[in-house]
């Protein structure tokens, strides 16, 4: 396993975490609709919108996870948050990267992700990311990748949202 790299700007990626004023806030519908949506939708049994912190994701939403954050390092987001298009492992168990990851051969069993990095609209840097998980492994069409980052387009427009109020 790989654990979730550490960007050199995470300095100023941190400060603006911090400016977004998000972390530890209560859970709100803006956010719960578009990973229920996304649940529906793609017919998954996950799906966040998450927050990376120094050591932590954070959920702002989540949906099949009881956990409100896990630690950053085995984090799928940690890895999708670096990627400007689209993240996708189509099977766990045959990514190097992933194979042996906690989440993985243990709770919650996830054999496909798909993360869209969500970035502040201040400092253009990425903060957290939207994704959806699978306990089988599975590939997404056009069609799907299209409407996938439709709604990772509204999460961030969300999140950014108490900076332009």
């Amino acid at each position: 396993m790989r654990k979730a790299p550490i960007p050199v700007f995470e300095k100023d990626r941190l400060c603006a975490v911090q400016n977004l004023k998000i972390l530890d806030t209560a859970g709100e519908e803006r956010f719960d609709s578009i990973t229920k949506e996304a649940v529906s939708k793609f017919s998954v049994p996950i799906s966040t919108i998450t927050i990376i912190d120094k050591d932590r994701e954070w959920y702002k939403s989540a949906q099949g996870l009881k956990q409100k954050q896990g630690p950053r390092d085995i984090s799928f987001c940690g890895h999708a948050l670096l990627h400007e298009d689209i993240y996708i492992v189509e099977d766990t168990l045959n990514d190097p990267i992933f194979r042996d990851n906690p989440m993985v051969v243990g709770d919650p069993f996830i054999r496909f992700y798909a993360g869209k990095s969500l970035r502040d609209k201040a400092s253009n840097l990425p903060v957290g990311v939207f994704c959806i998980k699978d306990t089988k492994p599975r590939t997404m069409n056009m069609t799907e990748i299209d409407s996938f980052l439709k709604l990772a387009s509204k999460a961030e427009e969300e999140m950014n949202q108490k900076l332009m109020s």
